[in-house]
């Protein structure tokens, strides 16, 4: 399928609506699209580049605006903070479920869609633990238990977000993709 003005257009008018719901102030812990995104951006995009900057673009996006919305007051959470990097890096990383996917089915998507967000609450919360942040729980492992029994709540949010917002980016997909064919082949 060739990506036309019109796709792209949806396409990045969903990013930009995902990055504005990750600052939603009444939104489930860890209730956000980015990790769909890395997975859909993985498997849908040919060129592995924009597939890794895409999951990036969302994240900085709604680190920009919840750092505008620190700077006035209007959230305590900022935007930026000191090893965000190591966030990013992560993000990146989602993306590597959504190239696993080499043919597009519902059971490849649900399993992408929950190893992706199960692999980024482990390492995260090992590095939260490692670094000493968090609720900065001993350096045992009952303290690494502890610290990633902290995050179940985020992870819960983040397992249903990561299903929800999957079946949301790729069924637009589908949905757009056959309308672009029925086009395609009403003009042959």
């Amino acid at each position: 399928m060739k990506l036309n003005k019109t796709i792209i257009a949806v396409f990045g008018l969903m990013l930009i609506a995902a990055s504005v719901y990750r600052v939603w102030d009444d939104r489930p812990l860890g209730f956000a699209p980015q990790i769909a995104i890395a997975v859909f951006a993985g498997a849908v995009l040919k060129d592995k580049r924009w597939a890794i900057l895409v999951p990036i673009l969302s994240m900085f996006i709604s680190d920009l605006l919840f750092q505008v919305l620190f700077s006035f007051n209007v959230s305590i959470m900022p935007g930026f903070y000191e090893g965000q990097i190591v966030n990013y890096i992560l993000f990146a990383g989602m993306v590597v479920f959504g190239f696993m996917i080499r043919k597009i089915n519902w059971a490849k998507i649900a399993a992408a869609s929950i190893a992706a967000p199960t692999t980024y609450f482990i390492i995260s919360n090992f590095l939260v633990w490692m670094g000493g942040g968090g609720l900065y729980r001993p350096k045992t492992f009952e303290g690494l238990m502890m610290s990633y029994n902290d995050a179940l709540p985020f992870y819960r949010g983040s397992l249903a977000a990561t299903l929800f917002f999957s079946a949301v980016f790729f069924g637009s997909y589908f949905l757009v993709k056959r309308m672009q064919e029925a086009k395609e082949h009403k003009l042959a």
